[in-house]
């Protein structure tokens, strides 16, 4: 197991130290990453064909985030530099056929596992009108409602498949610009379905998350950490 930690430097420099989880894991090594992507609103390809992709775009720089397009997942999800974590963990593939199922059930269970060490009690519902709506997301329940917290998204080539996803601690910097965004995109959205580890009274910080979800979704095996440029 390899844990690549720390924030490069450049919005580019990240994906490139990311995209080093899937060599890995292609070199017959799983590999691990959880970090605090730059400010961002992260566009999926549906997004891209959308009549109001560029005004989407312009309202999130607008917003002060940089907007780039991400290989994995569908619809836009937002970064505020803080306390939005991401988290992707890369394993070795024999056969892109088998194995998509039970790579999202074993990190999902990972995921959960994580939150509930810091306190937080999740389930496997996705509200309707989410940001990135998607089969594989985590909720919390705030005042008899459910609120995503986290989605998952996996992309699988020939000799690798990244599992990643986003994990909201503090959601009061996304939900703006998100509900600028898939206005323009004319997507629907509530923001009342945005929900965060805070609003379920777990941490408000992203210090212990980072360090729980880290374990989680490293396992028992001992790592080998390499710090990246930060």
């Amino acid at each position: 197991m390899q844990v690549v930690r720390g924030r490069a430097s450049t919005l580019e420099g990240d994906r490139a130290v990311t995209g080093e989880l899937c060599r890995a894991a292609a070199d017959g090594e799983r590999a691990v990453r959880v970090w605090l992507p730059h400010r961002q609103v992260a566009f999926g390809r549906r997004d891209t064909g959308l009549a109001g992709y560029e005004r989407a775009r312009a309202l999130a720089h607008e917003s002060a985030f940089a907007a780039v397009e991400r290989r994995v997942g569908g619809r836009a999800v937002a970064y505020d530099g803080e306390t939005t974590v991401a988290f992707a963990r890369a394993e070795p593939v024999d056969d892109v056929r088998e194995g998509i199922g039970e790579r999202y059930d074993r990190l999902t269970a990972d995921l959960e596992s994580a939150l509930a060490t810091l306190g937080v009690e999740t389930s496997r519902e996705e509200p309707a009108n989410s940001f990135c709506p998607g089969s594989h997301s985590l909720s919390v329940r705030v005042e008899g409602r459910p609120r995503k917290v986290a989605g998952i998204a996996q992309r699988v080539r020939a000799d690798a498949a990244l599992v990643a996803g986003i994990l909201l601690v503090d959601a009061s910097r996304v939900v703006a610009v998100l509900e600028r965004v898939y206005e323009a995109l004319e997507v629907p959205f509530d923001p009342a379905t945005v929900g965060s580890l805070a609003d379920a009274g777990g941490p408000g910080e992203p210090a212990p998350v980072l360090e729980t979800l880290e374990a989680a979704l490293g396992g028992e095996e001992t790592p080998t950490v390499r710090v990246v440029d930060t």
